[in-house]
């Protein structure tokens, strides 16, 4: 048996030292701060001394330690009544998540598929189908959505009741909770008592989410709740909330949205201004139009070219109370003349059909064609533009844009493709996608990117067709890839997958010409060969969910 010593007795006092002088002593050193107990000597041995007295500190603290109460078990998972995900397709969603969260190389992205960018398209299809997410996923789930916030809406969805449990659990899910991105605890809105009570004492998401999930079901029983407590809200909340109303929009809400035109916030007054210049038969509409109209007629004057056949334009000279009251901002922009900022504003407010009551019968086609009289033109079609959008006029977003194959500075509306793709989304889908494929066949890519993010997934037909042959025409031409590697994206995730078959020709690599770009050939098949697997990429995907 080994030989035990005993440490005199003149070291023990030590234990008597607070842990902290010990822990002190211990940084120190105990060459530099010798451990002494209050009345007593230096140990002979600073560190076995020191040592022995952590010992039986330690000791004596985890004796006395009491065992911790344990906390309430939480509640069971709630039941996910959807089916599970096939076997192929499970595996298919890991790989996604691994990919997410594995580091990504610098330079240049290569030919293989960017999976990451794949995530919002499985998921959608996913729950399409509706499927539930498998257990084991929905943590890695939830972290791509926290990094992620477009991912937000179809990820909750998928991950379900499962992803809300989990999510009170941990603090870094805490978005699936309070986000008003789909993720709120929303309540059965046919239980008044649970409606109440959260929108009385709910977040702010959660009361937003609640407004719109009622709004959808009920559009009056929302306005009622809202008006519970409106005059209670702060500003900004007011705000978000008044932007709810946009979802069902009807003359209900005109008295509602009329006192709204008082309240004490500018961009309160101004959003209830835009949603009564949605209602064409509100009080509203009529004084904007009475307005307007006094300012834009048919010019009577002209001579040799029939009455009306131009439109004369005389702005507005003040903005008294009444139009302030209504909505019109006083002060212009930095740059902007005061009587054109004031005609725009009572133009774009006023409903769209009064126009062509005041040309006689005409349709809009005809109307936007006619001269503008004093360099007006550009300030009444974008007003014009404006009003098409806020009121969701097809015809009149169909006569602004004009034809895709015009040169854009020759169309009656805007040049602006921004402002082109607005109008675009006024448009049926198919109709939409129609104009952008001509537009595409007449000016190329170089400025078709914005008018294709406003067009239906996938781009089939004549849009997916216009796209392959404007990529292989700018390929033939010899310049870089990289000019359109915006549109390049788009179509990974947009075209229509049955197209990689007919892209499979564009992945060699061409010969390169004289006046090409160096080495723009090798990037082109590249770019090629990366669109052709991410198409077969997703026509697997789909076949697994389906």
């Amino acid at each position: 048996m080994p030989r035990t010593t005993t440490r005199p007795t003149a070291d023990r006092p030590l234990a008597a030292l607070p842990w902290e002088e010990l822990v002190t002593s211990a940084l120190l050193g105990t060459d530099r701060r010798p451990p002494v107990a209050p009345g007593g000597r230096v140990p002979a041995d600073g560190p076995a001394a020191l040592l022995d007295a952590v010992a039986l500190h330690t000791v004596r603290r985890r004796a006395g330690l009491l065992p911790a109460v344990p906390g309430a078990r939480p509640e069971p998972t709630p039941h996910d009544p959807r089916p599970q995900l096939p076997e192929a397709a499970r595996h298919r969603l890991a790989q996604l998540l691994a990919d997410r969260a594995a580091p990504t190389a610098s330079g240049r992205r290569g030919a293989a598929p960017d999976l990451t960018e794949l995530i919002p398209q499985w998921l959608a299809t996913a729950n399409r189908q509706g499927f539930r997410a498998p257990a084991a996923l929905v943590p890695p789930l939830l972290d791509a959505a926290r990094a992620r916030t477009d991912l937000r809406p179809q990820a909750l969805t998928f991950a379900g009741p499962l992803g809300l449990w989990l999510a009170a659990l941990n603090p870094e899910w805490k978005f699936a909770l309070r986000g008003s991105a789909g993720g709120s605890l929303v309540p059965d809105t046919s239980d008044p008592e649970a409606v109440r009570r959260l929108w009385e004492e709910g977040l702010f998401a959660e009361r937003i989410a609640l407004l719109d999930a009622v709004r959808a079901r009920e559009p009056g029983a929302a306005l009622a709740l809202l008006t519970t407590t409106w005059s209670t809200e702060r500003a900004e909340d007011r705000l978000m909330f008044l932007d709810s109303l946009r979802t069902g929009l009807g003359a209900g809400d005109e008295e509602f949205l009329e006192q709204a035109l008082a309240d004490r916030s500018r961009n309160v007054r101004a959003t209830a201004a835009e949603l009564l210049s949605a209602l064409p038969s509100s009080a509203f509409a009529g004084r904007m139009a009475a307005r307007a109209t006094s300012c834009v007629n048919p010019d009577r004057t002209g001579a040799g070219s029939g009455a009306g056949a131009s439109i004369a334009v005389e702005a507005p000279h003040e903005c008294d109370a009444g139009m302030q009251r209504d909505g019109v901002a006083a002060v212009p922009p930095t740059g902007r003349g005061e009587r054109s900022w004031w005609l725009v504003q009572l133009v774009e407010a006023t409903p769209l059909g009064v126009w062509q009551e005041q040309f006689g019968g005409r349709p809009a086609e005809e109307i936007v064609a006619l001269p503008v009289a004093d360099d007006w033109a550009g300030e009444l079609h974008a007003a014009w533009c404006r009003a098409a959008v806020r009121q969701r006029h097809p015809e009149w977003a169909r006569a602004l844009l004009g034809a895709a194959s015009a040169p854009p500075a020759g169309s009656p509306g805007p040049a602006s493709i921004a402002e082109r793709s607005k109008l675009l989304a006024v448009l049926s889908e198919a109709e939409r996608a129609g104009w952008v494929a001509e537009f595409i066949a007449a000016h190329g890519l170089s400025e078709a990117f914005q008018l294709l993010g406003v067009c239906t997934v996938p781009w089939a037909g004549p849009l997916g067709r216009a796209v392959v042959d404007a990529l292989d025409i700018a390929r033939d031409g010899g310049s870089y890839p990289w000019s359109f590697s915006g549109v390049m994206g788009l179509a990974e995730r947009c075209l229509d997958p049955a197209e990689a078959d007919r892209l499979e020709v564009l992945t060699a690599t061409p010969d390169e010409q004289e006046d090409a770009s160096p080495g723009a050939g090798g990037y082109w098949s590249e770019a090629f060969q990366r669109l052709v697997s991410t198409l077969r990429l997703r026509a697997a995907m789909e076949a697994e969910l389906t």
